[in-house]
């Protein structure tokens, strides 16, 4: 509890990347184009999928909900940690410190689960192409999608609450940090923090590992099935595909397990900080490109939409 010369945490002091001093206009306006890029690559794709029937299949219903995580949880980091390079630091109340952790890790889980998703339907698609249209039909589809939205941001409700029913004490306390992350909001507490720690612990196994796991399994499923395509250019194509995607998902996920299951004893925050921009910055930036713009269809649809509006 809080003692009688303390009140209780009402608002946070975040540091943000306060050592930058050279070049941080440069940074300010590199974060801001890369957060206009995001919103937009994202918004197109989910504009295309929905306005293009050609598009309304298993892969692409999953892709849609991808770019719907990818900008919920890039809208609710990226604004104020511009604000906060441009300021130099700057403040979140308690209330807007605990939803926006939330919300950055119930996205995150969710695309997570929908990424698992992906390589699921890929799996099917490739390894087991005669069952494919019976089993990823529009009804399972839907279940599916809602099984990991669900599961993404209810699963973390029980983090949340145990992390309310701690004490936090004192006002203006300073977090060397960009955003609300769980380790720094911890660092806080008065209370004992173990249980928190290992609802994390379990959540991040079930969120994390176990996705990751079933990604791999899919991908490696996947290569073996390639190898025995007959044709040199399907199976360099299948490859290049499949490698890239693979790759995006073992960036994310390897930068996930990193912050959350190896002990941040170990990592200076400096380090943390970076790692968490690759997590929150770099792969939300290359998966619309990784994913949409080197596939021919999406190509194809936004000419058509290019079109329609510029018609020569």
């Amino acid at each position: 509890m809080c003692g009688e010369n303390q009140t209780f945490l009402t608002e946070l002091v975040l540091l943000g990347f306060r050592d930058m001093h050279q070049g941080k206009l440069i940074v300010l306006l590199m974060c801001l184009l890369i957060y206009l890029i995001i919103l937009a690559g994202n918004i197109l794709i989910i504009g295309l999928i929905v306005t293009s029937p050609r598009l309304h299949s298993p892969m692409y219903f999953f892709l849609c909900n991808l770019s719907s995580c990818e900008v919920i949880f890039t809208a609710n980091i990226m604004p104020n940690m511009i604000y906060i390079l441009w300021r130099g630091g700057g403040t979140i109340s308690w209330s807007g410190c605990i939803t926006q952790f939330y919300i950055y890790s119930a996205s995150g889980s969710t695309e997570c689960l929908v990424l698992t998703l992906m390589a699921f339907d890929r799996y099917l698609a490739i390894c087991n192409p005669l069952r494919y249209t019976s089993i990823m039909n529009s009804q399972t589809c839907a279940h599916l999608v809602v099984w990991a939205w669900l599961s993404g941001f209810l699963g973390m409700w029980i983090i949340i609450i145990t992390l309310c029913n701690l004490h936090f004490c004192g006002s203006g306390i300073v977090v060397d940090h960009f955003f609300c992350d769980l380790e720094p909001i911890l660092h806080l507490s008065s209370s004992d923090t173990s249980l928190v720690e290992m609802e994390t612990l379990v959540y991040a196994m079930l969120m994390g590992i176990l996705p990751f796991g079933l990604i791999i399994l899919s991908y490696l499923a996947i290569f073996c099935t390639i190898i025995r395509i007959p044709s040199e250019i399907g199976r360099q194509k299948a490859f290049s595909t499949c490698g890239s995607h693979l790759a995006s998902v073992c960036i994310y996920f390897g930068t996930i397990l990193i912050l959350y299951l190896v002990p941040s004893q170990k990592r200076s925050v400096e380090i943390n900080k970076i790692l968490s921009l690759f997590y929150t910055i770099l792969t939300p930036l290359f998966n619309p490109i990784i994913y949409s713009l080197r596939n021919q269809e999406m190509q194809a649809c936004f000419a058509t939409l290019i079109y329609v509006f510029f018609p020569k």
